[in-house]
């Protein structure tokens, strides 16, 4: 399970600075539908674009660890649901968005449970070694 918690952390980080960096470099480019938005979408998706990068390394860094702190893979998996919780608002009020919102959405919503519940394999494995 340590292994499995340090592979799913890794690969967060990894991937959110991914796409932080195509947020980032992309603007209002990078968001379907968003290309006639203005300077106004574009300051604030370079903006979000760099918190993101940001919240991939601070991933990167915990899964590099040893142990692996189960307060902060709970914390960032804290600040990953509510995102989720975020777009359920959002559709809540606006309605249905693109498909690979909706996509994403299913995604913000499976895997915080599985981060929870590995959280502290890391320690424990550490703990029984």
């Amino acid at each position: 399970m340590a292994r499995l918690l340090k592979g799913l952390a890794l690969a967060m980080g990894i991937a959110c600075v991914a796409i932080g960096v195509f947020h980032f470099a992309l603007g209002i480019d990078s968001v379907p539908g968003e290309g006639s938005a203005g300077a106004t979408v574009d300051s604030r998706e370079r903006f979000y674009g760099a918190l993101f990068l940001g919240y991939g390394l601070a991933w990167i860094w915990t899964a590099r660890q040893s142990p692996i702190p189960s307060k902060v893979v709970r914390w960032l998996t804290g600040i990953f649901l509510l995102g989720a919780v975020g777009r359920l608002l959002s559709l809540a009020i606006y309605g249905w968005p693109q498909w690979f919102q909706i996509a994403l959405t299913v995604i913000e919503l499976v895997l915080p449970p599985l981060y929870f519940w590995l959280s502290t394999a890391d320690e424990k494995a550490r703990a029984s070694a």
